[in-house]
């Protein structure tokens, strides 16, 4: 996959590092999920739409972008 103009190899290793993180953290407490089933974490954020889910999952890329990226 070719990187545009401006991005370092770093960027990309951001991202995927970030992309890494959200999925391990939604896999684990189900964040964002429409039914709470199984053990974990069962805070805010479940959704009862797919299109909600999806912008659960969205804002916690952008989280764990920031935290990667060490933005406060």
């Amino acid at each position: 996959m070719d990187e545009g103009p401006g991005l370092h190899a770093s960027a990309r290793r951001n991202e995927d590092i970030a992309l890494d993180l959200m999925k391990f953290i939604a896999m684990t407490t189900g964040y964002g999920r429409t039914a709470s089933s199984g053990v974990g974490f069962q805070g805010t954020g479940s959704a009862a739409k797919p299109e909600e889910y999806a912008t659960h999952l969205l804002e916690l890329y952008a989280k764990c972008r920031a935290a990667v990226e060490g933005k406060k």
